[in-house]
């Protein structure tokens, strides 16, 4: 291990030279005490670990959707609050944190941090000591660590756990395509040690400087999706594609949840349109071809153990498919063609 990797060096690191972006989003009409009580225990936690706390941006998701307790926490412990003119969706809170921290020269990490209580604070170090070891070890600059929950379905429930495992192999998929193309291998050493399919869609990310400016300070790329797709429902996808396509390196660090979340706002969504969503960005942001979708999709479904639940899982696999196949301008087969077919043995 290089002294540049040390605890040290990573305790240094987070102290002095890392911004973390907390996207704060309370939908109206819906209790927020305990929501509120988690933000604030999230925020303290993070003060300890910064030097100082205006390198913390509490970016509120719309007018009305929590500013009220964002300022209180700014008087308590001032930290820097910004909130959008409307409510887009957590990437849109996540581009103008970034965009407020981005004007402190000093920070070389930018850390994304949800505000659910599902994210602690003192294992920032760990990303941040990835971070310098990837640098080290890949010879690079610009690094993209994901913080990996080690169990899906524990954390989000077997539902969401089965669909967000669906979005992540169609995500590597696709960028395992672009790279066909682009002719730039893509680099997972750091990143599939113990899965063979990275976390993508967790919430706790690192961006170095120069991977954050790519990812969140460029114009949006919403290649032919609606603002809904792109700002809510495949942001997750939007921050790994566009790190990498900037050129970042991606690096993969074990991370702590929750047995059970406290709190989500993924009840409130249509699930079968928020899945498609993470499938068709950024398969059209790769130009991906439809065919190509499609037949990962076919790769990928009879895998899930929500296949096995009949005829509800099957279900809720086939409306995600149609809707796929929909935004490609695919009309989908009504017949027994859009079955989720497997193989006869296993």
């Amino acid at each position: 291990m290089s002294a540049e990797a040390s605890a040290v060096a990573a305790a240094n690191s987070v102290r002095d030279r890392t911004g973390i972006v907390v996207p704060v989003y309370f939908p109206s009409g819906v209790d927020g005490s305990v929501g509120e009580d988690l933000l604030r225990d999230n925020v303290a936690a993070c003060v300890r670990q910064v030097a100082d706390p205006g390198r913390i941006c509490l970016s509120v998701d719309g007018e009305g959707c929590g500013e009220e307790i964002a300022a209180q926490l700014q008087a308590q412990w001032g930290v820097t609050c910004c909130t959008a003119p409307e409510n887009k969706g957590k990437l849109q809170a996540v581009r103008d944190g970034m965009s407020r921290l981005f004007e402190l020269e000093e920070l070389a990490f930018f850390a994304v941090v949800d505000s659910d209580g599902d994210h602690f604070a003192h294992e920032l170090h760990n990303l941040v000591r990835a971070g310098l070891h990837a640098r080290r070890f890949a010879g690079v600059e610009e690094v993209v660590i994901l913080g990996r929950r080690i169990s899906l379905h524990r954390p989000l429930g077997f539902l969401r756990g089965e669909l967000e495992e669906l979005a992540d192999r169609i995500l590597l998929d696709a960028l395992a395509f672009d790279a066909a193309l682009t002719g730039a291998p893509l680099r997972l050493e750091c990143a599939t040690t113990l899965d063979e399919v990275p976390d993508f869609h967790s919430g706790y990310k690192l961006f170095s400087r120069g991977a954050a400016r790519e990812t969140f300070l460029r114009q949006p790329k919403l290649s032919g999706v609606g603002e809904a797709a792109y700002y809510r429902h495949a942001c997750e996808a939007v921050m790994i594609v566009e790190a990498l396509k900037g050129g970042a390196y991606l690096a993969v660090v074990n991370r702590s949840t929750l047995n059970e979340q406290p709190v989500s706002t993924f009840g409130l969504l249509d699930r079968s349109r928020l899945v498609a969503d993470k499938i068709v960005w950024p398969c059209k942001r790769l130009g991906v071809p439809a065919h190509f979708v499609d037949q990962w999709l076919r790769n990928h479904m009879p895998r899930l153990l929500l296949n096995t639940l009949a005829p509800q899982g099957q279900v809720e696999l086939r409306q995600i498919r149609d809707l796929v196949l929909t935004d490609f301008g695919v009309v989908p087969p009504d017949d027994d063609s859009s079955a989720v077919r497997g193989p006869l043995f296993v």
